[in-house]
């Protein structure tokens, strides 16, 4: 996969009439990477993830109530581990 800054190089080289081998040679990649960046215009944009699930996702919802419901003052980070250790979170 290309870095951002790759990217931009190859339309900068390819701009200035530089080859496939040129290029290639220059950003440390293989003439197949540049040719198929070269052809796709997709290969250039990165697709955001998807978020992974965690231990904490059942609790959220507890948890970012307990914090509404203390505003404005705040509530140490232990007590609330300890509230949802009473609600089964084994983290």
């Amino acid at each position: 996969m290309l870095t951002q800054e790759q990217a931009v190089e190859i339309k900068v080289l390819m701009r200035h009439g530089a080859g496939i081998r040129e290029m290639a040679r220059e950003l440390g990649c293989s003439r197949n990477t540049i040719r198929r960046y070269l052809r796709e215009t997709a290969a250039e944009q990165y697709s955001p993830r998807t978020a992974r699930p965690t231990k904490l996702d059942p609790y959220k919802g507890y948890l970012l109530e307990r914090i509404e419901a203390a505003r404005p003052h705040w509530i140490p980070g232990v007590v609330l581990l300890r509230e949802i250790q009473e609600h089964g979170y084994d983290g």
